[in-house]
């Protein structure tokens, strides 16, 4: 019901240039991520001192408890992590990672300067004194470019590779795992006195927190987003002509349906089909322009896994 199929008349040779043509438009898709990231992060967050989670805040707080260089710590924690991403998710996701990485240190280096004020050596605040606004804005904008990297079978390295370990391997969502890494390295700014007296510390972690939330929340938002999914079931004397089309222009096939009319008593087939939400357009209007008079139901779901959608999650079980 939810198989994809390719199309007959799809030659090996176009194959291998719609994947090049994919792999350079996931690169585009990174590299413009990795931009919007590091504007967010040098123009609305930087400059008002927020704690963020992550191996960068980790790297932050080693320091502050025992004077480890934040670039040792920095270097350590990801090597460990590339290696992880390496054996358990494979070379492609680690080459976008590396990729990614690369990138995004690049442009916060370019934004960093563009903002900095080289006769005071601050950095230039956007929005003033507003600094919640500030956080709110430029967590959401860095969610929704760690998403996009997501999307792209990618990450900026750090704790989004054990995130992306969690989802391939436990189901867990991404923005969970980070939130759960993310509360325990923020949290750790409460028992460090080099941030000031108790309640100064406090309000540092409370502000951190929020940022978590809102950056965590954009992240899954955006993601499951992509995922939505329907169930349509078509009731038409003209179903081999819809499902053929359907079949066509969505790469899905179906499931036939025997059935009969209460009051008609008439035997007829039922077509039950599954796509993501952005074909129900398209769908609609080949029922549309085949059968008028179709009776059709749409009815959401929480998710398809299995050929042509995602795939099942989770680690077998030992005893089978």
């Amino acid at each position: 019901m939810g198989e994809s199929r390719q199309k007959p008349a799809l030659a090996y040779g176009t194959r291998k240039k719609r994947t090049l043509a994919h792999e350079i438009r996931e690169t585009l898709v990174i590299t413009l991520a990795c931009a919007l990231y590091a504007a967010a992060w040098t123009a609305l967050i930087l400059p008002y001192n927020i704690v963020s989670g992550g191996v960068a805040g980790l790297s932050n707080l080693v320091f502050y408890a025992s004077g480890i260089p934040v670039a040792v710590t920095y270097a350590a924690v990801n090597a460990v992590l590339f290696v992880l991403a390496l054996w358990l998710l494979g070379w492609k996701f680690l080459a976008k990672t590396i990729y990614a990485t690369a990138a995004l240190s690049l442009f916060l280096w370019v934004g960093q300067n563009l903002l900095t004020d080289p006769a005071t050596g601050e950095i230039f605040r956007i929005l003033g004194d507003e600094k919640f606004m500030s956080m709110m804005l430029g967590c959401m904008l860095s969610g929704l470019s760690v998403a996009t990297l997501f999307s792209c079978s990618g990450s900026s390295g750090g704790t989004d590779i054990v995130a992306a370990i969690a989802n391939k391997y436990f189901d867990v969502p991404i923005g969970t795992s980070l939130i759960v890494v993310d509360l325990f390295i923020i949290g750790s700014g409460l028992f460090l006195p080099d941030f000031g007296p108790i309640l100064e510390r406090v309000r540092f972690v409370a502000f951190g927190f929020c940022a978590m939330a809102v950056e965590c929340m954009t992240i899954s938002y955006a993601l499951n987003v992509r995922r939505r999914s329907v169930q349509f079931m078509i009731f038409s004397r003209k179903y081999a002509e819809i499902s053929l089309e359907i079949s066509l222009a969505t790469g899905h096939t179906m499931t036939l349906l025997d059935a009969h009319g209460w009051y008609s008593g008439d035997k007829m087939k039922v077509i039950c089909v599954l796509a993501r939400m952005n074909e129900s357009a398209e769908i609609f209007r080949i029922i549309k322009s085949i059968d008028p008079d179709a009776f059709v139901s749409q009815s959401r779901v929480i998710g398809i896994w299995g050929e042509g959608f995602d795939r099942i999650k989770g680690v077998p079980s030992k005893k089978r």
